[in-house]
């Protein structure tokens, strides 16, 4: 197991202890331990498989923590959570996932009207059962209504970031493997799509058994759901699927492009096909019975008078016509990143001084950051006051100073866009900022037109250079807020704000969709990570991903630019406001 998936199994464990009201400390003690986990930049596993570390010389870890993270990391289950969890009912603990209900609520939904699963509530609500229950209310059952479909589908799917871990794994385990001539992921993953259902697993080999067999011992715990001559299913204990195929050197890439998908756009590539007497599928491209292509996907492409096209662009998206016409777009490339504007220090509620989180910057290819740490009014967040901004300026200075010109460090503000649409600083405060990001953070449940006007405001303040993660969405926690799009971006576009791309795995904000609209109006886009700490910085490969599905080039991302470039831009929209 990853750190990802010991840190929830912690978090799991602190629910249903909450759920039975057990100890507030002892809850507490895994919520923390969770966090901590989560953050941690090492794989625990190492410290596990290292005699000369212990895990209790890491801040908050004490002996039976310690015995717990061993005994995830060396069988991938936990006894303890296994016992908690036949102690309550399997479609209790669903309750959880809808959003905004904690384990409190649904122990008493649970206790008061004998709750057993996600249709018994529907139910319950539809009834008006549950508004009358002490700590709830008609606003309440209105929202938990609203989130029971999401629940329903929550454990489905995981975040493309988790399924990468697992991916990179696993490619790691396999190449181990005598005989592994090629190897490469598919499917959904490899189109980089924000959430995974399974893995799609293509392998190059002429022992076919030898690699089905060393694939089922990828990790304790995992069970073979399904075998033949050249496939094999495995199910980790973690509920994702593996689908594994065993294919030919002359086949790969043709097994490649029809494996990777997406379907609507093999439908297209087949049926073109078709029309020059040619049939395409997973073993190669044939006239008849011989075949002539398939070894790779390039060759396949070739074959009905296409160029390559870039996975992350096969959504059946205007792609095919777009490569029959020479227009498919120069895709933005996470080498081609030269910046990255929106990141948070100790300041406010970052985890690293400014120096730390420079110098980490630095380390991954960077020429421009920008610390943005909160505004005043965002107090769970430490939020700057303007005297507390003026003194930061000064140690930005100083590390300035330090590093010399190999990053240039800019002072910036993520300043909280109000529930009244007001901008958190005073127009003189914000005329001091190198960068302005303009975020909401609270109050995203209100309606369409109010928190439409609330962004569309910000854009419209000479102050301002971006939007930040605009849609305020968490993925799989919370649902985008109910915002006219168009209009937000027919405004960004007017006034020449950009929008941002959120880095960090449960924003990916702007999704890929309205990027690449926001793109298709004459919007500029700034892909940033929201780094909280310096391991953060490496999150940028997911925003480039949403980059790349959105069809963006580097000269439509800001932090792709040539530093001369972006600062010209920066300081050309600070003269105008000042």
């Amino acid at each position: 197991m990853n750190n990802r998936d010991i840190a929830a199994a912690f978090d799991e464990v602190a629910d249903l202890l909450e759920f039975q009201n057990a100890n507030p400390f002892r809850v507490r003690a895994y919520r923390n331990a969770a966090r901590r986990i989560g953050d941690f930049p090492e794989p625990l596993a190492a410290y596990v498989d290292d005699p000369e570390r212990n895990l209790t010389e890491l801040d908050g870890i004490g002996k039976d923590l310690a015995e717990k993270i061993a005994e995830l990391a060396t069988t991938g289950k936990l006894t303890m959570l296994e016992e908690l969890r036949a102690q309550i009912p399997s479609g209790v603990m669903a309750l959880l996932r809808i959003p905004g209900l904690g384990p409190k609520k649904a122990a008493a939904l649970h206790k008061e009207l004998g709750i057993l699963s996600l249709d018994m509530l529907r139910a319950a609500c539809q009834a008006d059962e549950v508004q009358s229950l002490k700590g709830f209310g008609a606003k309440t059952q209105e929202k938990i209504l609203a989130g029971i479909d999401f629940a329903a589908h929550a454990d489905e799917r995981m975040l493309w970031a988790e399924a990468d871990e697992i991916a990179q794994q696993l490619l790691a385990h396999m190449r181990k493997l005598r005989g592994v001539r090629q190897i490469e992921m598919a499917g959904s993953y490899r189109r980089g799509k924000e959430t995974i259902g399974d893995l799609d697993l293509l392998v190059d080999a002429k022992d076919a058994d030898a690699v089905m067999d060393h694939l089922a011992k990828f990790e304790a715990g995992a069970t073979v759901i399904g075998r033949g001559e050249t496939k094999l299913s495995i199910r980790l204990a973690r509920g994702l699927q593996i689908d594994l195929r065993v294919v030919a050197a002359e086949s790969f890439g043709a097994a490649l492009q029809y494996f990777t998908g997406s379907k609507d756009h093999n439908v297209i590539l087949r049926s073109m096909a078709k029309d020059r007497g040619l049939k395409v599928n997973e073993y190669g491209v044939f006239r008849g019975d011989k075949r002539v292509a398939g070894e790779t996907e390039e060759s396949v492409y070739a074959s009905v008078g296409l160029p390559y096209i870039a996975p992350e662009l096969r959504e059946d998206h205007g792609e095919i016509e777009a490569a029959q016409a020479g227009r498919l777009p120069d895709l933005l490339e996470l080498r081609q990143m030269r910046a990255d504007l929106h990141a948070h220090s100790t300041w406010s509620d970052g985890h690293a001084s400014i120096r730390e989180m420079a110098e980490a910057a630095r380390a991954q290819g960077l020429k421009v950051l920008a610390i943005t740490d909160h505004s005043q009014s965002l107090g769970v967040a430490r939020g700057l006051t303007p005297q507390r901004l003026r003194e930061q300026r000064k140690e930005i200075q100083r590390v300035q100073r330090a590093l010399g010109d190999s990053i240039l460090i800019l002072q910036g503000a993520e300043v909280e866009i109000r529930a009244d649409g007001q901008i958190d600083y005073e127009d003189d405060v914000l005329a001091q900022l190198d960068v302005v990001i303009a975020s909401a953070h609270t109050s995203l449940r209100q309606p369409r037109e109010k928190i439409t006007a609330r962004l569309v405001g910000a854009v419209r303040h000479p102050g301002v250079h971006f939007i930040g993660h605009p849609s305020g969405r968490l993925i799989p926690e919370r649902e985008p807020a109910d915002i006219d799009m168009e209009a937000l971006f027919a405004e960004a576009a007017r006034h020449g704000v950009a929008l941002e791309i959120d880095s960090h795995p449960s924003r990916l904000d702007l999704s890929d969709a309205h990027a690449r609209r926001a793109a298709e109006v004459g919007c500029l886009l700034a892909v940033n990570t929201d780094a909280h700490s310096p391991e953060e910085f490496a999150l940028r490969e997911y925003g480039v991903g949403v980059a790349r599905r959105a069809w963006l080039t580097p000269a439509q991302v800001i932090t792709a630019w040539p530093r001369a470039r972006l600062v010209a831009w920066l300081q050309k929209r600070k003269k105008a406001r000042t």
